[in-house]
């Protein structure tokens, strides 16, 4: 069995149909982020949205934009990562 996901069990979306967190529009994201907010697994959530590059939806409270913002600020620019090693 993979439990590399094992988190997603307890998050808050269980209890919430997909739909949710998909939404067309801003209010609807804006509730998506309101469930997340308390949500305990948020941040591995977030991470693996980051990680996958999942562009759609609203995943560990940030929406699409907040999560491209992230890994856009994460990348290390190629002269201070040749200047590693």
């Amino acid at each position: 069995m993979d439990t590399t996901n094992i988190w997603m069990e307890n998050g808050n979306c269980r209890h919430e149909p997909p739909t949710t967190f998909f939404p067309s529009d801003g209010v609807g994201v804006e509730h998506a982020k309101r469930i997340c907010a308390t949500c305990p697994v948020s941040e591995p959530c977030l991470e693996y949205a980051l990680a996958n590059r999942i562009d759609h939806g609203v995943w560990g409270g940030t929406s699409e934009r907040q999560r491209r913002r992230i890994l856009k600020a994460r990348r290390i620019p190629v002269h201070a990562a040749s200047d590693l090693g």
